[in-house]
């Protein structure tokens, strides 16, 4: 009883792990619907690199650097300068 213990506890926070980990995954590549709701969450938009620059001049906020995000928004990048929804 002594040894099982450990070890169903051991299985228990490996799988709550991964789990978890799987899901930050699907969270990041979240496709938004508009602009609107995509600056709901990242106020400055989302940048494909942290080295890109803004074609259409100043903006407010700094975009939030995530390839995966900028790639599963793409659509909503009118001026294509790898920034989507800035602001």
């Amino acid at each position: 009883m002594k040894k099982i213990f450990p070890i169903v506890l051991s299985f228990g926070l490996l799988t709550s792990v991964s789990f978890s980990t799987v899901s930050n995954v699907d969270a990041a590549a979240k496709s938004y619907k508009n602009c609107t709701e995509l600056n709901k969450d990242y106020k400055g938009g989302v940048a494909r690199a942290a080295n890109v620059t803004n074609k259409g001049g100043k903006t407010k906020y700094k975009p939030y650097v995530s390839k995966s995000l900028y790639d599963a928004n793409t659509k909503l990048d009118r001026d294509k300068d790898y920034i989507a929804c800035e602001k």
